[in-house]
């Protein structure tokens, strides 16, 4: 029974690790949408959260049949937890890259911004597959440094939004209607928010590795 409760937190382990890879590939391919209005990485992104939403079906009956038959205590009662949130929180990156995809999608064959806008939302998706990334090494190694005083990826996402905010402020063309104002900070939000989910898994991993809770631990300052 022990062999083949270990054999499956490995499995879940390997899957989690997979999601990982196909979020931080939606992540680039959702930036190389944006930036050049491509409708081939587009589908792409759809085609990845697809695949995502699909394996997180998977590791959440996988973590039900683990509770159920398995009763798992202390740290392995911990990995089966933090696992299906971890597949939650890769679940929601995934929807939130399909979003961006669909504006490219709906504003094409024009981009979704002005070209200094533009640059800065790619930044922002940069950021993201960096992050998407890190969270990956983070889940297959089941181990976390203890956060800094400073996030880097979280600061470097808020010196991004000021440059949107102060882009979106200036006059300009395309920009100036609420209308295409409020799509691009729509779109910048999902970006944002992302990154804050890379940040919660990184608190997971660190609860798994550690034994304390997300709550408990030092807030993530921008």
């Amino acid at each position: 029974m022990r062999t083949q409760f270990t054999r499956e937190l490995v499995a879940l382990t390997n899957d989690l690790t997979l999601m990982c890879r196909l979020t931080h590939d939606a992540a680039e391919r959702v930036t190389d949408a944006l930036v050049g209005a491509d409708l081939t990485a587009t589908y792409e992104v759809f085609a990845l959260d697809e695949r995502l939403q699909t394996m997180y079906g998977s590791c959440e009956a996988r973590t039900v049949v683990l509770l159920a038959l398995q009763a798992p205590v202390a740290r392995d009662l911990r990995h089966v937890v933090t696992a299906i949130q971890i597949a939650t929180e890769l679940s929601r990156i995934g929807a939130l890259f399909s979003r961006v995809a669909d504006q490219v999608y709906q504003s094409h064959p024009g981009h979704v911004a002005p070209q200094p806008i533009l640059d800065i939302l790619a930044a922002m998706g940069t950021l993201a597959a960096t992050r998407t990334a890190l969270s990956g090494q983070a889940v297959a190694t089941g181990h976390q440094e203890p956060p800094a005083e400073q996030d880097p990826g979280l600061h470097a996402m808020e010196l991004l939004h000021k440059q949107l905010h102060s882009a979106l402020a200036a006059p300009g063309p395309e920009q100036s209607t609420t209308t295409a104002a409020i799509t691009i900070a729509l779109l910048a939000n999902h970006l944002e928010r992302c990154v804050d989910h890379t940040a919660r898994i990184d608190r997971l991993i660190r609860f798994l590795d550690t034994g304390v809770p997300p709550t408990a631990q030092p807030a993530d300052s921008a």
